[in-house]
């Protein structure tokens, strides 16, 4: 059905289908370092990239059995991830990813989703946010305190601290505390923010408006991990960029400074940071957290000028769409802030779609403010205190597991202010 549409691509085998070929090209890909470039389209999903130059913008590909569509044309992606009719529904996941995730809200379909985004829209609005930053913040300090500490402690040490606070922070801990304030009465409510919000739907005296403490669970699961990885990537990311490119470095830090003197940042001032916005969208863009948005074909449907078949998968690469010189530019590989200096609808054209760091439609990242605020406000309270640079001991491995991140993490060297 696809060849006759002018679709191509890896030839099918029995089985495996192109997932054996996948494997080697990835395998391949990862040998090595790559040079300080940050092109990491053909690292990081090698396959695509490979695929791509040989079967077109647009090819098929084969997981065992399950065909797969790749789509790197922006007004395809459009059509599919606005998803108006319900035809396009996110992927079903099963094994280790359904055990770990749960059925949260990046996952849940039907009424279900829909009262978990409408609780998760209400705790991420911009207001319900302001909130938050003092926690931000000393997330922050705490992070620079044990920046200082590493200086002194052994490698034995730093691993051992990991093990203690990923225990400490379990998630059944955090929300057994917060019910316990209640209970006890130390605090009069569950709190404004997610956990808050899911928490008092899971007390509801109505019976039919609750949620499972497994829901709870699962949601709180689902943003710790989301949250955490998405945005530990971005700030990587983003450190090593401004550690490269000291004069973007220099223009940050001159905005915190006349923005918020040596005081840490406000809500009303996380806004203002134009050339901090600029960086971060251009970091979203080179190094995309996510690298595959996915959706399931539920019936036979046309596309654009295609025509895809139920129960095929679609994959749109972000990556690729990043680095589509039609619409960015001859220099799309390359560092450039000022791309943004205008907002994201001018750099890209007036076409969403060229640029995907949170998805888009129904199922866009609401907890793309979140992530926003919290990469500001780590940059912001680090520029006032260090300028940096890369160390020469960084070696430049891009890898995805989960999200785009530093196979070797990212060595700066530190200079107090």
């Amino acid at each position: 059905m696809m060849r006759s549409q002018g679709i191509t691509g890896p030839s099918y085998k029995i089985i495996h289908g192109t997932t054996k070929e996948s494997h080697i090209l990835k395998l391949q890909a990862m040998k090595g370092p790559m040079e300080l470039s940050h092109d990491i389209f053909p690292r990081v999903q090698p396959n695509f990239y490979s695929w791509m130059n040989l079967y077109g913008k647009n090819f098929l590909t084969w997981a065992g059995p399950q065909p797969h569509m790749v789509i790197t044309e922006p007004e395809l992606a459009k059509e599919i991830l606005s998803n108006k009719d319900g035809t396009f529904p996110k992927i079903k996941i099963n094994g280790h990813v359904k055990k770990l995730l749960g059925d949260g809200l990046g996952i849940a379909e039907g009424p279900k989703w829909l009262k978990l985004r409408k609780l998760a829209n209400h705790a991420f609005y911009a207001e319900s946010l302001k909130e938050m930053i003092p926690a931000m913040i000393a997330s922050v300090e705490t992070m620079l305190e044990n920046w200082k500490q590493k200086i002194w402690k052994t490698r034995d040490d730093i691993e051992s601290d990991k093990i203690e606070q990923s225990l400490r922070d379990s998630v059944l801990a955090i929300v057994s505390k917060r019910e316990e304030k209640v209970i006890t009465g130390q605090a009069h409510n569950f709190g404004s923010d997610f956990l808050g919000s899911l928490l008092r739907v899971h007390h509801d005296a109505d019976k039919k408006n609750r949620i499972s403490i497994d829901d709870v669970i699962d949601e709180c699961k689902v943003f710790f991990l989301a949250g955490h990885e998405t945005t530990s990537s971005l700030l990587s990311w983003t450190f090593l960029l401004l550690a490269i490119h000291t004069d973007w470095q220099e223009k940050a830090r001159k905005e915190v400074f006349e923005l918020f003197g040596q005081d840490n940042p406000t809500a009303e001032g996380l806004p203002r940071l134009k050339i901090a916005s600029m960086i971060i969208n251009e970091a979203l863009r080179l190094y995309t957290p996510a690298i595959s948005l996915v959706r399931r074909v539920t019936k036979n449907v046309k596309v654009g000028k295609y025509e895809f078949p139920a129960n095929m998968e679609l994959h749109i690469p972000p990556l690729a769409l990043h680095r589509n010189q039609e619409i960015w530019g001859k220099d799309a590989h390359l560092f450039k802030p000022e791309r943004f200096s205008e907002g994201v609808a001018t750099a890209t054209k007036n076409n969403p779609m060229a640029f995907l760091p949170f998805g888009f439609g129904p199922r866009t990242c609401v907890g793309l403010n979140f992530a926003n605020n919290e990469v500001k406000i780590a940059m912001s309270i680090i520029l006032q205190r260090y300028k940096f640079t890369l160390s020469p001991n960084y070696v430049h491995s891009p890898l995805s597991l989960i999200t785009v991140r530093p196979q070797n993490g990212v060595q700066i060297m530190l200079q107090t202010l």
